[in-house]
């Protein structure tokens, strides 16, 4: 009984909705919880590394510690609390670049290799590249987990801009492939992008919080463990073989559709504010002027 319950609740479409959901929601939670972290993040390793080479009288993880952690010592008047201040505003500074590299290195990979998932699609079908991009993504995750400088985060968000790829395009074709009313679905797609939204909306805080009470790695763990989880859903509801899909209209064609073009403009003026404020508003607050 309970066998054919669960047989009937993986074969149905309802299933497909809600792989799709997750999946859109973990990689847009991994998305905004690095945004409270790396900032932070980046500043203080680059901190210890100079603190191994600086002079006993100055170093620059005393400036970290009190410019940061003290602001009556920031307010004080005394030269050297204003040199510790000037310290630590120059290292935000120089931070701001890395951190901006670090995080458009996401957008860079998924724009690339975007195009190439529909002729992907149409020579396997929709399930494998989509079981593809969960990989991709749960490798990301663990990267971000564990990495310890700056070489290792770029790789694991270019990382999930490729398994952002391919989760997105073949999860969003895969309920349009399915659904072939109208109607239902706009009704399943609406469903399935609130993954996005929600992912979006709970990521920051998320991080933030588990970040300043128990370090690093364990947003990014967790996070894994749920994809792990999206994964299994993946193999016991997909079948993972190889299903060619036609492709019925040329690329070109679909390039010179007008509404094709008015919605990858609304989706890029849409992201461009967001994209610009993820590397500038934590590196902001964490200025002395911010303490």
């Amino acid at each position: 009984m309970l066998r054919e319950k669960t047989n009937r609740i993986l074969n149905s479409n309802g299933i497909l909705v809600f792989i799709v959901f997750l999946a859109l929601f973990l990689d847009n939670m991994l998305l905004t919880t690095v945004v409270p972290i790396l900032p932070n993040f980046l500043i203080e390793e680059s901190l210890k590394l100079k603190k191994t080479n600086a002079t006993p009288e100055f170093n620059f993880l005393n400036v970290y510690d009190k410019a940061f952690y003290n602001k009556f010592q920031i307010n004080n008047t005394k030269n050297e609390s204003k040199k510790m201040a000037e310290a630590y505003k120059q290292e935000i500074q120089n931070t701001h670049e890395s951190v901006g590299w670090v995080f458009s290195s996401k957008a860079v990979f998924q724009l690339l290799f975007n195009p190439f998932l529909g002729k992907i699609i149409t020579r396997v079908g929709y399930s494998i590249p989509m079981f593809l991009g969960f990989i991709i993504l749960f490798i990301s995750t663990l990267v971000f987990a564990f990495a310890k400088n700056y070489y290792l985060l770029v790789f694991a968000r270019s990382m999930q801009g490729i398994g952002s790829a391919f989760t997105a395009v073949s999860g969003l074709g895969k309920l349009a492939h399915v659904y072939d009313d109208d109607k239902k679905r706009g009704n399943m797609m609406s469903l399935a992008m609130s993954g996005l939204a929600l992912g979006v909306l709970i990521g920051p805080p998320y991080g933030g919080i588990l970040y300043q009470f128990v370090g690093k790695s364990l947003p990014f763990v967790i996070l894994a463990i749920l994809a792990l989880f999206d994964g299994t859903l993946q193999v016991m509801a997909l079948k993972l073989e190889v299903k060619p899909e036609p492709m019925e209209n040329k690329i070109s064609s679909l390039i010179c559709d007008p509404y094709i073009l008015i919605t990858a403009g609304a989706i890029s003026f849409a992201n461009l504010g967001i994209a610009s404020l993820e590397p500038t508003l934590p590196l902001l607050y964490r200025g002395p002027n911010r303490v």
